[in-house]
């Protein structure tokens, strides 16, 4: 006899986080992972409830308050900070618990997808992690919790059976991205907003990345890069301008203009729906240069800024981090985009290598020269399933803690410039980036009223973020001078993870660990028939 599904109450939870970037603006986007996997469960009949605590941000009393008043039967957690986010939820969920001993708690996203076996180990009141995309794992799962079947048939999870962490084999990815819908209904619009108070969204056109950077994992997490049906999605974002007000579009995309064609199709179809849209994100210099005949429609399309993670402006660390792109590129993409109306943000991330004074100074000329609009200074952030993380398992840990690996604390130590001095360079050149007399004039004087908004807008969260930073650094944030090497840090590999191959990912991971410390007695997959 077929076993009864009777619909689950489902709460999402998107824990609040630490990091500069979420504390300083006064604007907050909607949590777009939690809301793709809210959609399919809706549609499945459950009643899910998203509780946004990065609003405040939410103190944990409140949190665990309006938690215990819904009395869901499951807690899903998940966060796009990665590594930064674990601490956070790792001591949330440990007072759910507490406060809901007989609900269900899982955990999803990148970290736990390729640390799912020391975090089963580590944290007890997780009973189940889903391993990568969310959407069709986590689907399946509370269908099999709501009828009380077996979990250890569902790919892409990780479980306790008799004392013992399991991964099951992972999903196959999602072949059609329009098959399953965000949960947009979760959120009220009218408290989400980015670019200085306008209402605004996080979606995503594409997933995953071609390339193969070694300090970067998404092209393990999400195995290959897929699009969405380029008209369907010009539709939806048509339809968020009009039905909720929707100003302001933040791609989430890695690399959303990889195929030409694709690309070119969706940027037809959202000029044809004729909604004013303000859209920003990511891509890459060479996709840039390689679209320069088109880079006109990109503009009537709505698009005002891309960050372009050039990452770094020397030539030899480009090759040692694979990043697959030229100086020369950089350069000519800037152009273009200034030649057609878009801002260019440049990244630009110290700590790859061992560097030098004189290497801060070459690059700060350098970035002169390159003539960004505005530039994101970060430090190197080694996450264990990147093949960068074993190129720097020598290098020394200064920051411990990792809620602040957030790409803008410094992680590792550099040899031959102490870590203040670093932090010097840094602000220095992004003063004399921000400050040169052309930074000024298009910040203020330029004719483009949309692009005065926009570089007046970045200035105002660097004038915020500064005294922040800075700050933090001297009276909050603790560093140790002789921290342990990055391969100490880490301790014992998980399997498929020493080797920090994004091109194997979570795909190798082996299906059983050993036994649990400090669990005793049936997990809640034990109690399953």
């Amino acid at each position: 006899m077929e076993a009864v599904m009777s619909p689950l109450r489902i709460l999402l939870i998107n824990a609040p986080h630490p990091s500069i970037g979420s504390r300083i603006p006064d604007d907050h986007l909607p949590p777009l992972g939690l809301l793709a996997v809210g959609g399919p469960l809706l549609d499945a009949g459950h009643d899910v409830r998203l509780l946004d605590a990065e609003f405040g941000p939410m103190p944990k009393s409140r949190i665990i308050q309006e938690a215990v008043a819904y009395a869901p039967d499951a807690v899903l957690f998940g966060h796009s900070g990665s590594t930064s986010g674990h601490p956070i939820i790792a001591e949330l969920s440990r007072a759910v618990r507490t406060a809901l001993p007989d609900s269900w708690i899982i955990y999803g996203g990148v970290f736990p997808t390729y640390h799912w076996r020391e975090i089963l180990c580590e944290e007890p009141q997780v009973d189940v992690i889903v391993r990568g995309e969310g959407e069709e794992t986590a689907l399946r799962l509370v269908n099999a919790i709501a009828s009380r079947g077996p979990l250890g048939d569902i790919p892409g999870i990780a479980i306790r059976q008799d004392g013992k962490a399991r991964a099951t084999p992972l999903a196959p990815m999602i072949g059609d991205l329009d098959s399953y819908r965000i949960g947009w209904e979760l959120i009220d619009f009218r408290r989400y907003s980015y670019w200085g108070g306008r209402r605004a969204v996080v979606v995503q056109f594409s997933r995953g990345c071609p390339h193969r950077c070694n300090y970067c994992g998404q092209r393990g997490f999400w195995t290959q890069w897929r699009h969405r049906d380029p008209k369907k999605f010009a539709a939806e974002l048509a339809w968020l301008h009009r039905a909720h007000g929707v100003e302001v579009v933040n791609f989430a995309d890695e690399n959303p203009t990889s195929a030409r064609e694709v690309w070119r199709e969706f940027l037809e179809a959202l000029i044809a729906e004729g909604v004013d849209l303000t859209l920003v994100g990511s891509t890459r210099a060479d996709d840039i240069v390689r679209d320069a005949d088109i880079l006109p429609r990109y503009k009537k399309a709505g698009w005002i800024r891309f960050l372009l993670g050039m990452e770094n402006t020397n030539e030899a660390t480009l090759k040692v981090i694979r990043k697959g792109g030229t100086t020369t590129k950089d350069r000519e993409a800037i152009r273009l985009l200034r030649e057609n109306g878009i801002l260019s943000m440049s990244t630009w991330v110290v700590g790859f290598e061992e560097e030098t004074d004189a290497d801060y100074w070459r690059g700060l000329r350098q970035l002169l020269s390159y003539d960004p609009d505005q530039l994101q200074a970060l430090y190197v952030t080694p996450h264990r399933w990147t093949p960068y993380s074993r190129l720097a398992g020598g290098r020394l840990v200064i920051q411990t803690d990792q809620s602040l690996w957030d790409y803008k604390h410094q992680v590792l130590s550099t040899r031959n410039v102490a870590p203040w001095r670093v932090l010097l360079w840094v602000k220095l050149i992004e003063a004399l980036v921000q400050l040169r007399p052309k930074a000024l004039w298009r910040t203020f004087l330029q004719p483009d009223r949309k692009l005065r908004h926009a570089m007046r807008w970045y200035g105002e969260m660097g004038r915020r973020v500064w005294p922040y930073e800075i700050g933090s650094w001297l009276l909050r944030d603790r560093h140790t001078a002789t921290g342990p090497t990055l391969e100490r840090f880490w301790g014992a590999p998980q399997d498929g993870v020493e080797a920090g191959n994004s091109t194997r990912g979570a795909a190798q991971l082996v299906a059983e660990s050993a036994g649990l410390a400090g669990r005793s007695g049936k997990s809640k997959v034990d109690a399953l028939p």
